[in-house]
Formats: structure tokens, sequence, C-alpha cells
């Protein structure tokens, strides 16, 4: 199988309501979808999940464009033929960093490869599951008012979701999640930070302790590694990392140091679908359990992420909402909600793809790229 061509899908998704962090809110979803495009006129898609501007990570949307363009292709034309998506990371790894921008192109040549197979994704990972468990990421309310949290809290709840995960930072922690534990006594419950205390927070951080939390993730930067070992001995609850983990390596010391017991692996920030997996077989090895977390993807990132949460490793159910958590119109065919679980595609390569006038509507830009000789078989 020999790919043509790449095409470069930018889209401007609009959300259903502003989702804000600590780091910023977003409200419109700017992203890059990867199109493969092979000798036979088939595709293989691939979601970039970078933002617009580098807040959550110092990729960008722009940027990644950029580097796909002028140093990944380039590093994708020297494949020999015969190469499979190990030789395809091996290759772009001449590119120091970039995982978004490498998950994305990855992605969309690992689903063209799978599907000239007819295996899915989900099969090829090892997956053990058919269906996966959801959990949803709340952010932080406009209003920041509790009331206007537990609005929508309690759509989640009743919409079937397993595991609720609040946006915290300081002075938006401890009363809202006092709030919503009072409000849903028995519902899983976790936090994620984005990195946005200190050290010296570890007394308060601890405070969380009483209300039962699943975990907390990233409460410090992603470089103070012995900050979070400090906080695992502050706090019973446990400390999970997400921007920390980058590769198998810092997975393994993040274990090693103690700086860690649960991890969030999610494949844009480890460079795809193969790292991640490879992630998940160390954590397994070890009994350390892992989820996968949520970038705001459309469906094409979604269906690729339920794939990867089947993996037998995933215990702690993940951010794999629905698309109407944050979409009135995904670009893929909805994923909806059933009894708190969503299917995981069983069709070839990652199962599903762009409905060609949605994608058309949602399209602000968009660029062919000559591959050339590349092949991979």
């Amino acid at each position: 199988m020999t790919i043509e061509l790449l095409r470069l899908h930018r889209l401007n998704v609009p959300l259903v309501r502003p989702f804000r962090t600590s780091f910023g809110t977003e409200r419109v979803r700017d992203l890059v979808l990867v199109e493969a495009v092979s000798s036979d006129g088939s595709s293989g898609w691939g979601e970039c999940v970078t933002m617009s501007w580098p807040g959550y990570s110092s990729e960008y949307t722009d940027g990644a464009i950029d580097v796909i363009e002028r140093h990944l292709l380039p590093a994708l034309r020297e494949l020999q033929p015969g190469a499979d998506p190990h030789d395809v990371r091996r290759a772009l790894d001449v590119v120091r960093g970039h995982p978004m921008a490498k998950c994305a192109l990855t992605t969309a040549l690992l689903d063209a490869w799978l599907r000239a197979r007819d295996q899915s994704l989900g099969s090829y990972l090892g997956a053990t599951r058919e269906r996966v468990d959801c959990g949803v990421s709340v952010g932080i309310p406009a209003t920041e008012t509790i009331g206007e949290l537990l609005d929508e809290v309690g759509l989640y709840v009743n919409a079937g979701y397993r595991r609720i995960k609040l946006k915290i930072e300081p002075g938006w922690d401890l009363e809202p999640v006092a709030a919503v534990r009072a409000a849903w006594p028995d519902m899983p419950l976790q936090v994620d930070a984005n990195q946005a205390y200190e050290r010296s927070d570890a007394a308060h951080l601890a405070a969380l302790d009483p209300f039962d939390l699943l975990l907390i993730e990233q409460p410090l930067h992603e470089e103070d590694w012995y900050g979070h070992v400090l906080l695992s001995e502050a706090c019973s609850t446990p400390i999970c990392l997400d921007e920390s983990i980058l590769s198998v390596a810092s997975a393994d010391s993040a274990l090693q140091f103690g700086a860690t017991s649960i991890i969030n692996i999610k494949p844009g920030r480890v460079g795809g679908y193969l790292t991640a997996r490879e992630i998940h077989d160390l954590c397994l090895e070890r009994g350390v359990p892992v989820w996968c977390g949520g970038m705001l993807e459309t469906g094409i990132g979604r269906a690729a992420n339920l794939a990867l949460a089947a993996l037998p490793g995933f215990t702690v159910v993940g951010d794999t909402s629905a698309s109407s958590r944050y979409y009135e119109v995904d670009v893929t065919e909805p994923f909806v909600l059933d009894d708190g679980q969503l299917p995981v595609p069983q069709g070839p390569g990652i199962g599903v793809d762009p409905i060609p006038s949605v994608l058309a509507d949602l399209t602000v830009w968009s660029t062919e790229l000559r591959v050339g000789s590349a092949s991979v078989s």
C-alpha cells in the first residue's frame, strides 16, 4: 500500500458550552484532521488534539501544521518499501518532541494500514471489551457558582455517566467538591488541577481526602516530579499524573520514584497509539491502574480512544464521553451514550469516517501534501 498524499483539514467546531480549566477557556475547538490517501483512493484518518494556543501544551495548531509540512512529511518520505507502523514511528523520531502532530500523522497512517488488512484498531491494540464505561469532565462554571456546577453535573449524572471529573484551581476546589459529593455521595468522583498548584499547597490539597475521591490529577507542574512525591506522601487520595507522562520512560520513572500511583494515558500527549499501548503494558505488568484521558476529540479521535480504552489495564473510567457532551454536530456519526457506556468501533481501522458534508461545513482551511514514494505495507 502506497500513501500518495496527505490532506490536512483544519476545523473550527463550536462547543455546546464553554469549557474552562485552570489554564484557559475554550468555546470553539480548533483542530486538524490528517487524511492519508492511499494509491487505491482509500483514506486513513487521525486527529491532532492541539489547541489554538500553547496553554495546555507547548504544541499549538499552527505549529502542528508547520511541523507536519516542514519536518514530519520529509521524514515520512524516507520510509523504505514494506514499512510498518513501528517503522513509521521510528522515522518520525528524527523530529524531537511534537507528540500531538506525530500522533495525528501516525494514526492516519495506522488507520490506512489496518483498513488495507481489514483489521480494527481495537483488535490490533489488544482490546478485550466491546463496550467502554464512560466518564465526563466538568469545567469550571463561567459564573463560578456552585448552583451552576450542580446543574451541569446533574445533567451528566442523569445521562448515565459512570464517573465525574471536576476541574479545580486555587479558589475553586474544596467548596465545589464538597457540594458535588454531598449531592451524589456514591458517584465515583475525581479532580483535575492541570498543574495549578504549588508544593506549598500540600496541606490544602490533603483537605480533599475526606471526599473519597478516586484521584487528584496533575496538581503540580509537569516537571515537578519530586513535588508529586511529596504530595503523594501528604495526601491519602491517590495522585495521578497526566501532563508529566510523555513516554514509556517517563511513566517508568514516575512509578519508580513514587510520584504517582495511577496514570492517565493520552495518545496525543505520548505521540501515538503504539506508545500509549506500551505505557499500558508497563502499568499492567506492575498492577498500576490506567485510564484514557480526553482532549475534546471529535468522533475521529474518540473512536481511536475507545479502542485504546478497551485494553485490559484500563480499569479506571476515562474521559471517553459521548459526542453530545461537547458538540451539537460531530464530524462523524455521533457516539451516543447507552447505559453509561460507548461501543468500541468494530470496523476496519478506527472504524469511522467523517461525514463529507459535515466535514466541508466545519473546515476553515485545507491543503494537500504530496508524499511521494512512501509505502506502508
